[in-house]
């Protein structure tokens, strides 16, 4: 989005010219998907794709929220002492959670402010939207009132948002990836210990294509929870064979030895995921370091099957797509995200990009019924104030 429209629409909705521009990205994971709150590694990168904001103190006590994303929700307004959860206040519950756990953090936020919003990562597809909504909002906050607030509070005050005041018992990956994100950098992010690691990204060649089933998933849904439940029961199990904290301290070898034990089949199956993507994650980032794009594809396709047959969260569209997208020369593709509907990435040839797109989309329409709708992205810098251009 050029800054001059951003500005227009600033203007046009608030009838004021002041605003300050800011801009959060959305985010893909490479490999390692429900790791996170096992204990586990995940390598995430930020994207160009994402959230774009104009933002200006108020002289009263209102805040004014509008997104051109949501037009028929029109702008909802709360008083700055008012920041409860309220379901019919939809989208803006997020930027609200971020004002309201920052305030009972102690920063001072003194004054109302308007804040229009627009984003490009499509709607429900897995690529963060809520994450990029969240720190988008802490850039915004902490530019114009001056907070003296770390990147890394911004991402724990998004993870509490989610998992406090919209009741989504999600990881940490998406606030760390989206505000701690370097352009041509994957985030090698421990997220037992909440150590890091940047790992380079050199695609010569080649290009990351998101690929968009169109089919909406909610990350609030049981199926989420229940996988957490899973993995936690598993972990129960085992710790009475084996002195681990988490299921992600396991290795796959050290994982086989014990599996048995485990009561029942699917126990296993989610442990195993949990484990072996683990494994999976920590040899990818060895692989890109190492400038080795085939054995990284490998990876990412042994990560989608995994997720398909053991962890049973992919489903038929996601399927489609990874596999077609095998089938069309991809280097590697898996689905990412949460699962059940949402986006699937490819490592693809830069020269075949077109072809590949074409044959995919043609054999997912055929199979599903149903277009599909790719991008082409590229690793972005994280959340920040918006530079001039």
């Amino acid at each position: 989005m050029e800054t001059k429209l951003l500005k227009t629409k600033f203007e046009d909705v608030f009838n004021r010219q002041d605003g300050e521009l800011f801009f959060a990205p959305g985010r893909i994971n490479l490999i390692g998907e429900h790791t996170d709150y096992i204990g586990g590694h995940v390598l995430p990168c930020a994207i160009t794709l994402g959230t774009y904001a104009a933002g200006a103190k108020r002289e009263d006590h209102q805040i004014r929220l509008y997104s051109e994303n949501f037009p028929d929700i029109g702008m909802v307004c709360f008083d700055l002492h008012d920041t409860a959860y309220r379901k019919e206040d939809n989208w803006t519950n997020y930027p609200k959670g971020m004002i309201r756990y920052l305030q009972e953090a102690g920063h001072k936020i003194d004054s109302g402010l308007d804040i229009f919003f627009n984003g490009n990562i499509p709607n429900g597809a897995g690529l963060s939207s809520s994450a990029s909504i969240e720190m988008l909002t802490g850039v915004v906050l902490r530019d114009i009132f001056d907070l003296d607030v770390s990147d890394h509070d911004l991402v724990l005050t998004g993870k509490k948002v989610e998992n406090e005041f919209i009741g989504v018992n999600s990881g940490i990956m998406d606030q760390f990836a989206v505000q701690k994100g370097k352009k041509d950098m994957a985030i090698l992010l421990d997220c037992e210990k909440l150590e890091y690691e940047m790992i380079p990204v050199v695609l010569d060649g080649y290009k990351i294509v998101i690929m968009n089933t169109n089919k909406r998933r909610e990350l609030a849904a049981s199926k989420y929870n229940e996988r957490r439940s899973e993995c936690e029961a598993a972990l129960l199990e085992l710790q009475q064979y084996q002195k681990v904290n988490s299921l992600a301290q396991l290795t796959v070898k050290e994982f086989e030895k014990l599996e048995t034990h485990l009561s029942c089949e699917t126990l296993r199956k989610r442990a195993r995921h949990g484990v072996s993507e683990n494994e999976r994650t920590l040899l990818a980032a060895k692989a890109l370091k190492a400038n080795d794009l085939k054995t990284f594809g490998e990876l990412i396709n042994a990560s989608h099957r995994s997720l398909r047959d053991d962890y049973e969260v992919t489903g038929a569209e996601l399927d489609i797509l990874a596999e077609t997208a095998w089938e069309e020369g991809a280097l590697g593709a898996r689905m990412t995200g949460a699962g059940f509907g949402g986006c699937a990435i490819a490592i693809v040839e830069s020269e075949k990009t077109d072809s590949f797109i074409r044959g995919v989309s043609s054999k997912y329409l055929d199979n599903t019924g149903h277009e599909a709708s790719f991008y082409i992205a590229d690793i972005s810098d994280g959340a920040n104030k918006w530079k001039e251009k």
